[in-house]
């Protein structure tokens, strides 16, 4: 069952920045496991409000929550397409929430009520590329494979990215005396914490290189350009997004590799107007037709087709071209195609057309009373 990220915190979705930290600030002090010792309901719900508030805190995260909803937020995995995928948001990263979001400026103590969670013993993970890739909307209908051309960096030859000379070893860090980590004490109305972090001198190891690598300075990564194969899957549109595990840039001195996130933008098409998984087209026919009824060819996202007119059809009428429309991303049934009837309105008449207008106005009678109206795409329908 998806949840509100905004009950979660207890906040109305008008809540300003502040107010929603204000919150997240009140409910975690609440349900932190430090307090709250084998209690797995509290830990629980420690987990919920900060992953409501990792959503609602990020400005690009908020918007897209409250645009899709969850499913907007939710990653994928293992390089597939899922924008509507699960996440997996555990008690570490519940944790790391409360120390770097939650409680930053609040006198700087990290893991907070005299925790100590251990020391990293690892550089942090490489970040995440983003880019935005265009489609059509044939592509839309098919699904597509792409080539993109992307720079990242890499791990380096040379030093095969622990970011040593060849040869060279490591020594003490002078920072944390080999420790790995750093202490400070802070004081709050909850009284003395002890904010235990991973050294930022040697990222936790303890020890630092004793001679940098001179092809990447140390880093244990190199810039370089790249083509990527990404298969998009039909029915997608545009915010819609791929995430590519691991094929964004290596972290530092040997690092993971952070994604590889791809949103999609669909683009404007000649003919047709996307609804979903319907597409809406106009087409235009002469009041003769209209009247008197006919097929006309008409374009459809794979080709063309004919489309039957029945008589005395009106300008603004809707008729619906079943299973012509696009594939759900979901992989359901595709959509329709929905054709708006315009009659078209010749602006100028040859002198024999207009002796024949004239005689037919003659034997048409008075018009209904009802032409007026309003149109649009807004609320279709369409004949069956």
């Amino acid at each position: 069952m998806a949840r509100d990220y905004y009950d979660v915190l207890e906040v109305n979705r008008s809540a300003t920045e502040e107010e929603i930290k204000k919150a997240y600030r009140k409910l975690a002090m609440k349900y932190h496991p430090d307090r709250n010792a084998g209690d797995k309901m509290a830990e629980k719900d420690f987990k919920n409000i900060s992953h409501a508030y990792s959503v609602l805190s990020d400005h690009e995260k908020k918007a897209k929550y409250d645009r899709f909803g969850e499913a907007g937020v939710s990653g994928a995995g293992a390089g597939g397409f899922d924008p509507f995928g699960g996440d997996a948001f555990d008690l570490s990263d519940a944790l790391r929430t409360f120390m770097e979001q939650g409680f930053g400026g609040m006198g700087g103590f990290g893991n907070s009520f005299g925790s100590q969670r251990g020391r990293s013993s690892r550089a942090a993970r490489g970040s995440n590329l983003k880019l935005t890739l265009e489609i059509t909307l044939e592509e839309v209908f098919k699904g597509v494979e792409k080539k993109l051309k992307i720079k990242r960096y890499e791990s380096c030859e040379v030093c095969h990215g622990n970011g040593a000379e060849p040869g060279s070893g490591k020594k003490t860090c002078p920072v944390c005396q080999g420790q790995g980590q750093v202490r400070q004490v802070a004081r709050s109305l909850f009284g003395q914490f002890i904010n235990v972090q991973s050294c930022s001198n040697c990222n936790g190891e303890g020890q630092i290189i004793n001679r940098l690598c001179k092809s990447c300075g140390g880093s244990g990564r190199k810039r370089v350009s790249r083509t990527i194969s990404v298969n998009i899957p039909p029915g997608v549109d545009t915010d819609n997004y791929l995430t590519l595990t691991g094929d964004g840039n290596s972290g530092e001195q040997g690092a993971p590799r952070g994604d590889l996130i791809v949103f999609i933008k669909v683009k404007e098409h000649k003919y047709f107007v996307r609804d979903n998984r319907n597409v809406l087209l106009e087409a235009k026919v002469t009041f003769t037709q209209a009247a008197l009824g006919t097929e006309i060819e008409v374009p459809t996202i794979t080709g063309k087709a004919n489309l039957k007119i029945p008589a005395g059809i009106q300008s603004g009428k809707i008729l619906r071209m079943r299973g012509k429309g696009l594939p759900d991303v979901r992989g359901s049934k595709k959509g329709d195609q929905l054709v708006r009837i315009q009659v078209w309105t010749p602006s100028k008449l040859s002198k024999e057309q207009r002796t024949l207008l004239v005689k037919l106005e003659a034997t048409n009678g008075s018009a209904p009373t009802d032409m007026m109206g309003k149109g649009s795409f807004a609320n279709l329908s369409a004949d069956n």
